[in-house]
């Protein structure tokens, strides 16, 4: 551009038909994703834009904004923002940075919808460019924007690409939003030769005005967005995702998140063991897990995930079966569906009558279902065979087929296998998928017939399983969510010098809330006779000093005292560390020691983390996380995942635990933490030992730091 655009030449006034509902970021944010007409202003990339948007079939207007040039892509060119015939509901900014500002400006006065900014050098570039960032985002206002420092916008939908470069999507009805901190990955996902269909294609850039929640919130009001997939680096306000992923969640859009990278969440090991078995990874599974939001680790997985969620959306249950003519194929079923966590019961009575009829004799039949090729290119009995398949206790059936390499030989019997499981879909209505165990053995036209009968094309048996496992656990967290406010808080910091509480003030503390803790008391050395005429033996000695946060590694513990002289000998040992000592009854009937933590993350807040406590600690690494607030419900939910859990469960004839004195334990824990939430820093009880049922359970240590 000749010329960079000045104040001066701002219009007085928004034209009417721009004005907007009460919230108008939101509003504008749908006027970009589905606008009426564009705005293009620069030169070769604005250029581009053009030709993508009739590529991609856009029938509305374009307005090219560039007084260098009398035509932009065969369009002629309006000299300013000023000339336009109306505010553009979208534009595609590819200007210098400094101009991209003014312009910004100007179209926020003019009453534009929302500005994909093109340009870089913002806040990426470092506290200078920051600084421009800030004054791009003052001038946007209220307009919707998109970057800066971003690829921009692809709507399948309504067919805007307001998109510099090429892109594989084609248009669909419906489909599959996905939204990327990465220009290259969005490309990348837009090239795929999966038969994802993709709805939208969002590159935020820097996200200097929208961030993840935002797009979330506008796109779960659009029936045509089946689910959303999210490619993450970060997230800077989790509070706000959670009440958009709880939104989502309620209407019943699923969300499947690839995180890359590893955030500084402050997970630094302090004086305890909690921070060291949660780290800045975990709190953001225990992130997902709470808002039903599936994780991914790799971009195969987030397609099959997000096309299965889209084909046959959630699952009711667990409970699968598979359908194939090899041994080799059924045997590999029933090892990924175990490793995925998946059910595979057997058919029923009349379902096996059927198969038995149709197959014969030399057939077992079994799930996984190893049908042989006795019935290879027999339409009739193959949709006979799946049909009575698809009819047993199982809330999706996957038929395994690989077809042969393109050109090598004809596909007319696996087409008509194909067309089988078509008539078997048709006739049971069960959710269904065609699963290739390699990914290029599902060619195009099978995927597309697939699609066009309702039947998942799925590219990997692995990749399918991992999918079906997702589907089924958002189903049962959907569930578990209803009437849940599964939203975080607004996390807020501490203040104040912090304070390391001794085991004798923590236990005090703790018991106040409900926390069991052995009868004991705290002495000196000339009480200690007198006191241990009112202790059953055996007892417990520790060093009872402040700053001794790991006693036993510094040899302030001695267990298993059974006379008065044992007490005194270990009183002698310990008279370098302490002019205070702790004694304690012993707890001789635990069945297992578990650690309660509380830890302070600066993004997420308060966390719980319930893991194999006393030494086992670093040793097994067997933990869960739990973001707070929390109920009783999730806190035995998590319990059940861990490992130790089977000590808990009646392992080898041993008694079961005391469940629900463990649960209301732990839940004393959390009201503390809830109580002092802007004070807590840190809280470790170590071990909390488990004891028989009906026996209850006992916290035999406790530490808490907390600011004055």
């Amino acid at each position: 551009m000749s010329s960079l655009p000045t104040d001066k030449d701002l219009p007085r006034q928004a034209d009417a038909e721009t004005r907007a509902p009460a919230d108008r970021r939101h509003a504008n944010l749908k006027r970009l994703m589905t606008p009426r007409h564009i705005a293009v202003i620069g030169g070769h990339e604005a250029e581009e834009v053009i030709r993508q948007c009739a590529k991609n079939g856009f029938a509305g207007p374009i307005w090219p904004v560039n007084p260098r040039r009398d035509n932009l892509a065969g369009l002629t060119t309006f000299a300013s923002v000023a000339d336009l015939p109306t505010a553009p509901d979208a534009v595609f900014l590819a200007i210098p940075r400094e101009a991209a500002i003014v312009v910004t400006r100007q179209l926020a006065a003019r009453g534009a919808g929302g500005v994909v900014c093109y340009a870089s050098g913002f806040a990426e570039a470092g506290p200078d460019g920051k600084a421009l960032q800030d004054q791009l985002l003052e001038a946007a206002g209220e307009m919707a924007l998109i970057g800066p420092n971003c690829y921009g916008l692809l709507d399948y939908l309504d067919g805007a690409a307001l998109w510099p470069d090429q892109h594989g999507g084609k248009r669909v009805e419906s489909g599959v939003a996905l939204i990327t901190q990465s220009g290259n990955i969005g490309i990348s996902l837009t090239m795929q030769e999966r038969s994802l269909p993709l709805a939208y294609m969002i590159a935020v850039g820097n996200k200097a005005a929208l961030d993840l929640h935002d797009y979330i919130t506008v796109l779960v009001e659009d029936p045509r967005v089946r689910a959303i997939g999210l490619h993450i680096e970060g997230l800077d306000d989790v509070s706000a995702f959670s009440a958009a992923a709880e939104l989502a969640l309620k209407k019943g859009v699923p969300i499947v998140a690839i995180k890359a990278g590893r955030s500084e969440l402050g997970a630094q090991a302090t004086l305890s063991h909690t921070s060291s078995l949660a780290g800045s990874d975990q709190l953001y599974d225990a992130f997902f897990d709470r808002l039903g939001v599936v994780r991914v680790d790799t971009l195969p997985q987030f397609i099959e995930t997000l096309k299965l969620l889209d084909v046959v959306g959630p699952l009711a249950g667990n409970r699968i079966a598979t359908i194939s003519c090899s041994g080799g194929e059924a045997a590999l079923c029933a090892d990924l569906a175990e490793a995925a966590n998946l059910a595979m019961p057997q058919p029923g009575a009349a379902e096996r009558a059927v198969l038995t009829d149709i197959l014969g004799p030399l057939v077992a039949v079994s799930n996984p279902l190893d049908y042989h090729t006795f019935i290879w290119g027999d339409l009739d009995k193959q949709s006979r065979c799946f049909t009575a398949m698809l009819s047993g206790p199982y809330d999706a059936v996957v038929k395994v087929l690989d077809f042969p390499k393109p050109g090598l030989c004809a596909t007319e019997l696996w087409d008509l296998t194909l067309e089988a499981l078509v008539i078997a879909k048709q006739k049971t209505g069960r959710k269904t998928l065609i699963a290739a165990s390699l990914p290029e053995n599902l060619p195009l036209h099978a995927r597309e017939r697939a699609l066009e009968a309702g039947i998942a094309p799925m590219q990997g048996l692995g990749e399918a399983m991992q999918a079906l496992r997702a589907a089924a656990w958002i189903g049962r967290r959907r569930q578990e969510a209803r009437g849940q406010d599964i939203r975080l808080p607004r996390v807020t910091g501490t203040s104040g010098e912090i304070k390391n509480y001794d085991e004798v003030s923590s236990k005090a503390l703790l018991a106040a809330e409900g926390l069991p803790v052995p009868a004991g008391a705290l002495v000196r050395k000339a009480d200690l006779p007198s006191k241990l005429a009112t202790l059953s033996f055996p007892l417990v000695l520790k060093a009872a000093a402040a700053d001794l946060l790991h006693k036993s590694d510094q040899g302030g513990v001695a267990l298993n005292l059974r006379s008065p002289e044992s007490v005194m000998a270990a009183v002698e040992r310990m008279a370098g560390l302490s002019e205070r000592f702790l004694l304690e009854t012993m707890v001789q009937d635990g069945l297992a020691e578990l650690i309660v933590g509380i830890k302070r993350d600066r993004q997420f807040g308060l966390a719980l983390v319930l893991g194999a406590g006393g030494v086992l600690v670093e040793l097994l690494q067997d933990s869960q996380t739990l973001l707070l607030p929390c109920d009783d419900a999730s806190i035995e939910a998590a319990l059940k995942k861990l490992k130790i859990s089977k000590l808990l469960c009646g392992y080898r004839g041993a008694p079961p635990a005391d469940w629900p004195a463990l649960v209301s334990a732990i839940s004393a824990v959390v009201r503390f933490a809830e109580k002092h939430r802007h004070r807590l820093v840190e809280l470790d009880v170590n071990p909390l030992i488990v004891r028989p049922e009906g026996q209850g359970v006992v916290a035999v240590d406790a530490v808490i730091r907390m600011t004055e």
